[in-house]
């Protein structure tokens, strides 16, 4: 018989979410709705670690185009979205938030 040999450790090194952002009525909007989505100037994907790295980003203006001004707003707001996701994600794992 094989022995079994158990993790002793989290192999979790960091975690990853997704938020999505945009620009709704000159506003910038967390987690757009479909509503939101199907009506705003700007939309954007937003894939971060729980460590600030960044993932992915994916934007797309819908009308005329956006400024760096309106999507360094954008990460911002996006990194706090993740930054609740991954304070959630922590707790549901048992971890320190």
């Amino acid at each position: 018989m094989q022995t079994r040999q158990l993790i002793t450790a989290s192999p979790l090194i960091d975690s990853v979410a997704a938020v999505s952002v945009g620009l709704w009525e000159g506003q910038a909007v967390l987690d757009l709705d479909y509503a939101e989505d199907s009506a705003c100037d700007t939309d954007m994907n937003v894939v971060m670690t729980g460590s600030g790295g960044i993932v992915e980003v994916q934007g797309t203006a819908e009308g005329k185009p956006f400024s760096r001004q309106q999507v360094d707003r954008l990460l911002d707001l996006a990194a706090h979205g993740i930054a609740g996701l991954t304070r959630a994600q922590r707790q549901a794992l048992g971890l320190s938030a």
